[in-house]
């Protein structure tokens, strides 16, 4: 019996649940899934209390389904990722990147002609308006790649309101030629927006997306052409972006494709729900990880204070980052195939420094029975930054690099969702705490609280406050 004083005893098909507050029990069918057995929780609203439905609480959804999706499958315990029932592993080695957002938007595999068409309506979607080109050379000299993306894609918005349906109405994405057409313009536009924010932060203008090339073959173009009549990226260097794009297509219900489903549950438009997504993405704690991994290694910077780092992280005072992953007890699947793309990298682009580092710490973590225990694994964040390094990237890019192939996923998730017929507006309930009803009170009579109101102050700030105003 827990602290609510439920009991509950599993049976075949179905939950029994007895509330010794009222004596009340009920049944609550089971049902079951390739991932998991589940309840509906609103079921449990049937057991009341004073006029109260019992409800769940899950900070952060540690154990909360919230939607039923055929695009991705994870199984955490085996280290198994599928795109549409097909394996990681196998997608990396034989397909491409455009290939793959196909299948995870489209839930097949394209035929020769069809691919032929996705890639053309690709292509034909790559330029951005001019105004949007404009806008974003507007931007500080020093502003981050990723606020000019989001601000950007939230901006785009506004270039179509026939297709907006807080001004079009409601149903407008009911129509599938609308909505394939918004998928072009995001997907095909995206590498060219990103390309733009990475040239605004070095100083240079804007080129042209390539009539004649792919799409990451494209982006890099974009990237990285001077003055040069014919300029095009080295193979190995595109093949290899090309399968980290297809390792962070899609991840299931991760923080930013939830927010995408979120976001569209409110029936805002597809821009506006992308650019809520990566800003999800821009955080720390997600599309920030790999960054926080060359800090780590950089920070360790010699193979001989490994020892020392990991004792400081079993003792708690330092973090062992890109071990560990809220849904893999294994090795991430992903990280054993970015692990051989470093090495193909290496040899075009000469060994990046930290990669001994990061080589020496996995083998000592992997055979320490405190991380084993723990079951903490490298997970793909570990070896994409030192890859992305290697490349010439800094480090602010890497969420944008993130975000590119992500869009695809993004993208899966919001056409699946409408058609989805329990795409209700998503609406958590909160566990309330604070104090119960009372009185307005004049401003007079009030008590003063401890409340703390200061904020930084920058020294020019300080140095006007010394002053006599009037």
């Amino acid at each position: 019996m827990n602290r609510l004083g439920l009991y509950a005893n599993q049976l075949a098909h179905h939950l029994t649940i007895t509330d010794n507050r009222t004596g009340k029990t009920i049944e609550i069918p089971i049902s079951t899934s390739r991932e998991s057995d589940f309840i509906h929780s609103i079921k449990l609203g049937q057991l009341q209390f004073q006029g109260q439905p019992l409800r769940v609480y899950d900070p952060g959804y540690m154990n909360t389904i919230c939607c039923t999706s055929k695009i991705s499958y994870i199984d955490g315990d085996k280290g198994i990722l599928e795109y549409r029932g097909i394996s990681i592993e196998e997608l990396a080695e034989k397909s491409t990147f455009v290939e793959v957002a196909y299948l995870l938007i489209n839930g097949e595999l394209p035929s020769k002609s069809q691919l032929q068409e996705w890639n053309e309506k690709l292509r034909k979607h790559t330029f951005i308006h001019t105004d949007a080109s404009q806008m974003m050379k507007s931007f500080r000299y020093d502003a981050h790649p990723m606020g000019m993306l989001i601000s950007t894609l939230a901006a785009i918005s506004t270039f179509h309101p026939e297709v907006n349906p807080a001004l079009a109405g409601e149903g407008i994405y009911k129509n599938q030629d609308i909505v394939n057409k918004q998928i072009y313009r995001i997907l095909g536009s995206l590498p060219t927006i990103a390309s733009n924010s990475f040239r605004n932060r070095i100083g240079r203008e804007h080129n042209m997306p390539h009539e004649n090339m792919s799409y990451v073959e494209n982006f890099l173009y974009m990237l990285d052409k001077l003055n040069e009549k014919e300029y095009k990226p080295h193979p190995k260097i595109t093949r290899a972006l090309e399968v980290l794009f297809i390792l962070h297509a899609e991840h299931e219900l991760n923080c930013s494709t939830a927010f995408v489903r979120h976001l569209s549950s409110s029936g805002v438009d597809i821009y506006t729900a992308i650019a809520g997504a990566a800003g999800a993405l821009y955080g720390p704690k997600h599309g920030g990880a790999n960054e926080a991994v060359l800090r780590m290694l950089e920070e360790i910077g010699d193979l001989k204070n490994i020892p020392q780092f990991i004792k400081d992280v079993k003792d708690r005072k330092k973090l062992l980052m890109g071990f560990g992953h809220r849904v893999y007890k294994n090795y991430d699947p992903r990280a054993k195939i970015v692990k051989q793309i470093a090495y193909q990298v290496f040899e075009i682009t000469g060994k990046e420094s930290l990669i001994e580092i990061a080589i020496e710490l996995e083998k000592i973590a992997l055979s320490d029975p405190y991380f084993i225990q723990r079951k903490l694994y490298p997970n793909v964040d570990f070896y994409s930054g030192v890859i992305y390094r290697a490349l010439g990237f800094p480090t602010d890019m890497f969420p944008v690099l993130f975000t590119i192939p992500r869009v695809a996923g993004w993208l899966a998730h919001w056409k699946e969702y409408q058609n989805d017929k329990e795409n209700n507006i998503v609406r958590p309930r909160q566990n309330y705490i604070g104090p119960e009803k009372r009185n307005y009170i004049p401003v007079e009579q009030r008590k003063e609280f401890p409340i703390y109101l200061e904020s930084n102050k920058s020294s020019r700030q300080k140095r006007r406050e010394t002053a006599t105003l009037s």
